[in-house]
């Protein structure tokens, strides 16, 4: 089959990118920097920083010292080119963060959707105060990435099963949607979190691997990272581990709405999901075992610190947790071999490398491919893999912006 040559304006565009990718990766760059490192002659190069110029897309920043002759112009990306929003929204938090193009976070800000009984107005305001703040326009925003609970249709961005949020985040997403456009996009929580750690964290240098998220408001959750792509499944679903049947938990039955959820949603209480492997991991099963070791606190990160201090006494309750925490990742390792398995949220924070080696330990004893264990290292990773996600969008806008 013959292949068509690339025509001059198809040459420019790909020209262009490269050059745009090259100087948000690397920073500053001369003409001279810039043709070598993307191959181009000298006379391509300063034509191609010229179009990018009149497009108001690069600027000179400074100059290089060279040789004998006058120094040479710097070149980097105008940072108000595009702009990219990230909002981590769950129950009893909602935090948001603004970047430039070039990934510096401009602004930011923390709200609790409990101090109003309207969230979705609140979150609204919210936004568009971080964006006056900054003096952001609507129009240079490209990108806006929501992580939230729950199943995300990769489809339609619908979202299931995200109990703790009740009615509003639909309609939170909705009005954002209708105030800042299409640009608006909702993602599962976890799976940033895991575009998080395979950027910046413990699986940066790991195609393969397995996110399981211990979070302490009862949410159970993973993700899965296959040859550096999140895997999502057909409808959004594949992670949910919290509904995996393991031994020692009862079996999920009606895998819908949990009884009474409907007189919940009034009541604004959190539905008991009970079964599978949430019912052995979830946060009021871990202070319960916690309890009944001797361990109390308000929550599961304390109770998990506590435990690793107090050495020797706290060693059967961290091996109780290591053991049915081990179920699940053995579950995962038969299927998917990943090689690491990182423990992420405040029960993995909480117990942080000592839970991680026994949790390691004892998925060896279980399972016949044993993997290595880490705790995330990316603080705030849903707010952190939802700004990335925000990022590589806002680009790739800036990118397509080129075509002539």
């Amino acid at each position: 089959m013959s292949r068509r040559p690339g025509t001059p304006r198809l040459l420019r565009q790909l020209n262009d990118r490269a050059a745009l990718e090259l100087l948000l990766a690397s920073g500053p760059l001369t003409r001279t920097q810039l043709g070598q490192e993307t191959g181009l002659s000298k006379v391509t190069a300063s034509q191609l920083l010229a179009r990018l110029e009149e497009r108001r897309l690069v600027h000179v920043v400074g100059s290089q010292a060279g040789g004998r002759g006058p120094n040479a112009a710097l070149y980097a990306v105008v940072p108000s080119s595009a702009y990219a929003l990230a909002l981590d929204i769950r129950a009893g938090e909602v935090t948001g963060a603004l970047a430039d193009i070039t990934g510096q976070i401009t602004g930011e800000f923390t709200l609790d959707p409990g101090d109003t009984p309207d969230p979705v107005a609140q979150v609204n305001r919210a936004v568009k105060r971080l964006l006056q703040t900054c003096e952001v326009l609507p129009d240079r925003l490209s990108a806006c990435t929501i992580g939230t609970p729950g199943v995300v249709d990769p489809r339609s961005g619908a979202v299931r099963f995200s109990f703790d949020l009740h009615t509003w985040l639909e309609d939170a997403f909705q009005a954002l949607r209708t105030d800042l456009g299409p640009v608006v996009r909702i993602e599962n929580d976890v799976n940033l979190a895991a575009l998080a750690e395979h950027a910046e964290g413990a699986g940066e240098d790991v195609s393969d691997f397995a996110l399981i998220w211990l979070g302490g408001g009862g949410g159970v959750g993973m993700a899965i990272m296959l040859d550096d792509r999140v895997h999502w499944g057909t409808t959004g679903g594949a992670g949910e581990i919290g509904y995996l049947p393991v031994p020692g938990a009862p079996l999920p039955g009606d895998v819908g709405l949990p009884a009474g959820y409907q007189s919940m949603r009034r009541t604004q209480e959190r539905p008991t999901i009970a079964h599978g492997f949430q019912a052995l991991v979830g946060a009021q099963e871990i202070l319960a075992l916690g309890e009944s070791h001797g361990f109390t606190g308000k929550n599961v990160g304390d109770v998990l610190t506590t435990a690793v201090a107090a050495g020797a006494p706290g060693e059967g309750f961290l091996d109780e947790l290591a053991e049915r925490i081990a179920r699940g990742v053995a579950a995962v390792c038969v299927v998917l071999d990943p090689g690491l398995v990182v423990l992420g949220g405040e029960v993995a924070q909480g117990g942080g490398d000592d839970l991680a080696r026994r949790v390691a330990d004892a998925a060896a004893r279980i399972g016949p491919n044993a993997p290595q264990v880490s705790v995330g290292r990316v603080e705030a990773p849903v707010l952190r893999g939802a700004l990335l996600s925000a990022l590589q969008h806002a680009r790739e806008d800036v990118f397509d912006s080129t075509v002539e």
